[in-house]
């Protein structure tokens, strides 16, 4: 395994709910012995208080997880909370033992897991970074070759002498990250800590994580809910879901499988008939969907993808002056907007119509669709709340920022620049 960084074989990791022990200290010790000192499986694992543990007083945070990492490659963890990225990165760390499996791997290791990791409080910043730098493998000589640049890249250089106890927690997560990103291990493993900083901030950290993947051949694991960011910055993804690996592979085509199962929830809502579908003694809603128009089979609803919303229902009255309106919200309740057609004369019966939202429009984020059907422009029939929900995913093309992008819209609009002078 020459140019392996790291190998993961079936790794597991079971937490017993309540008491910590088999309650023994005969049993205690011998699962201590077992572990450690002949390598062996702990036999009392499953045993607690003398009596066996039912699978209701377990959880298996991992089950099964194995992949394996090159040097020099990026690998981003994705899931939902809960999934066990933090139990991977814990046993990567050397922080945890699996309970089964075994992780093997070459060169030093640092982490950033959470923020402040190692910081007194009743320190400097100035001390903290020696103490922090120390408890990371450096070198005093080493630290103070870097402090200078270790307080500009966290840009706390007014506070370098202030107690951190007065650093607020984006000032925390700067100068903690800025010591680990300057250990320049062989191994980097970062949690979702870079959440607390600002946009400016982000961009510097996914910046340093970069150049240390791509120009300096060093190994990182980055687990984050920033999509597009584990997109650009990494080669490879795992995805966790339950402790289980749902996929790994291609960090794009892993990202998109991960996106497509949460875009899908709500996309269409059918009703066979008039008694179960919604709405009053004037309107029936039958049918409502969302269709994304997609470039190819594996894409996912990003800020390019056009939308057309479809919808279908019973109109009960006999020549009647009627408009439909689709109001778009966030998933907050801001209102996006909210469009409408003349009203038209319709007799009694099935009534169908559909709205297109273009690409390029929306900015990524959750929103819901309402429909809302008017009599002559001036009398609610029926007002159908939250018929359709969606996810739009972001995208960025040869842009090195992954910090959240301002507006609930994102609009391709002409921005015109040209130079006036020259001056040399």
């Amino acid at each position: 395994m020459s140019d392996i960084a790291i190998q993961a074989e079936n790794i597991s990791k079971l937490y017993r709910l309540g008491t910590i022990g088999s309650g023994s200290l005969r049993r205690d010790m011998q699962s201590w012995w077992e572990r450690n000192a002949l390598k062996k499986e702990n036999p009392n694992q499953y045993i607690r208080g003398g009596k066996k543990v039912d699978n209701s007083e377990v959880i298996w945070a991992l089950k099964n997880v194995d992949f394996e990492i090159k040097v020099g490659e990026a690998l981003g963890i994705i899931g939902h909370n809960g999934a066990g990225k933090s139990t991977l990165l814990k046993i990567l760390s050397r922080i945890v033992k699996p309970t089964e499996g075994i992780v093997r791997g070459r060169g030093s290791i640092s982490s950033l897991l959470e923020v402040g990791t190692g910081f007194h409080s009743e320190l400097t910043g100035r001390e903290n970074i020696f103490i922090s730098g120390h408890i990371l493998g450096m070198k005093k000589s080493e630290i103070s070759r870097k402090f200078d640049e270790i307080v500009d890249f966290a840009g706390v250089e007014a506070f370098i002498d202030t107690p951190v106890k007065r650093y607020s927690s984006g000032m925390y997560v700067r100068l903690a990250f800025a010591v680990a990103a300057h250990l320049e291990p062989d191994i980097l493993i970062i949690d979702e800590v870079l959440a607390v900083g600002d946009a400016e901030f982000q961009k510097k950290c996914l910046g340093k994580m970069n150049e240390a993947s791509s120009k300096s051949g060093r190994t990182i694991i980055f687990v984050s809910h920033n999509l597009q960011a584990i997109s650009n910055l990494c080669s490879k993804a795992l995805w966790l879901d339950k402790g289980n690996v749902c996929a790994r592979g291609n960090a794009k085509t892993v990202v998109n499988q991960y996106l497509s199962t949460l875009q899908k929830q709500n996309w269409i809502k059918e009703f066979k008939t008039m008694t179960e579908a919604p709405g009053n003694d004037f309107i029936r809603v039958l049918y409502t969907e969302l269709t994304p128009h997609f470039v190819d089979a594996l894409s996912v609803v990003d800020i390019r993808t056009p939308l057309t919303v479809k919808f279908r229902f019973y109109n009960a009255n006999d020549g009647i002056l009627l408009a439909v309106g689709v109001h778009l919200f966030t998933i907050s309740g801001e209102c996006i907007f909210d469009v409408s057609h003349d009203p038209l004369l319709y007799k009694k019966g099935i009534i169908e119509g559909e709205c297109h939202i273009p690409g390029d429009f929306l900015n990524d984020g959750s929103y819901y669709i309402s429909l809302i059907f008017v009599e002559d422009s001036s009398k609610q029939l029926y007002y159908y709340e939250e018929c359709l929900s969606f996810e739009v995913a972001d995208f960025r093309e040869n842009i090195n920022w992954y910090g959240k992008w301002m507006g609930y819209v994102r609009p391709k609009f002409p921005v015109i620049t040209r130079q006036t002078e020259i001056h040399e």
